[in-house]
């Protein structure tokens, strides 16, 4: 199993990374999770445009979703090759709708579902290629998911925008690469259910006994050398910045 970071930045892009999106591999399988502002650009620089096979969406707000509308365009009004077939899309109830009304100017109301095949997540386990799935809902203002992706006895957690939930610290359980967002500052920000700070994160990945742990989703108001090292403060494994065209091995 395969992770690429393809964008990092929370809330807007930074001047050096996209938003939230990464891309996993295996088995010749590519799943894209999040596809956030700038993404789809940095995107190309990993995989085709068409060479993806499935994408899921953690939740609906912009930084995480918004390229969607322009992937809409690229697989809608493709010429050369024909209309692409529908692409798996797994998100949060209401995804087509709220991608439908981003876009503001589909041909039609279900031009969306014309080039993506949607699925509606809720928590559970289930298969997307060669990956076991499980999700869980964690804590944001919206609904959001935390995904577990299994393969070939490998684990990789991700979890997607969230407040301290101890659904999230038994998803990532023994994980052995841990994503997780540390948007916060600790100390500065304490919003109940919107995000975790980098010591709210450590905290995690130190409960759930992850084997390395990846901070993301840092905006760019924010100091990530503070929060690597709050996380460090709590978590004695490995644990790093994620970076734009990053990778990692599982």
């Amino acid at each position: 199993m395969k992770l690429t970071v393809v964008g990092c930045s929370g809330s807007f892009p930074s001047v050096d990374s996209a938003c939230s999106s990464y891309l996993v591999e295996a088995d010749g399988f590519r799943l894209l999770l999040d596809m956030g502002n700038g993404a789809l650009g940095e995107l190309q620089r990993h995989v085709g445009l068409y060479d993806l096979d499935a994408v899921f969406l953690s939740h609906l707000h912009a930084d995480h979703c918004i390229d969607m509308c322009a992937y809409f365009v690229a697989r809608y009004y493709r010429h050369d090759g024909g209309r692409c077939a529908p692409i798996p899309v797994y998100g949060p109830e209401g995804t087509e709708q709220r991608l439908t009304t981003a876009y503001a100017d589909t041909p039609s109301a279900s031009s969306m579902s014309e080039v993506f095949d949607f699925h509606t997540i809720k928590p559970g386990t289930f298969d997307i290629g060669p990956f076991t799935v499980r999700t869980e809902k964690v804590r944001h203002p919206v609904e959001a998911y935390g995904i577990r992706l299994e393969h070939d006895g490998r684990s990789l957690t991700y979890s997607g925008d969230t407040g301290p939930a101890e659904e999230l610290t038994e998803l990532a359980a023994d994980t052995d690469l841990f994503l997780c967002e540390a948007a916060f500052t600790a100390g500065k920000e304490n919003v109940p259910d919107l995000h975790l700070n980098g010591r709210e994160a450590g905290e995690a990945a130190r409960l759930a006994r992850a084997r390395r742990l990846v901070l993301t989703h840092i905006p760019p108001w924010t100091d990530p050398r503070g929060n690597l090292a709050d996380a460090r403060a709590e978590y004695d494994g490995p644990a790093e910045l994620a970076a734009p065209g990053a990778e990692y091995w599982l």
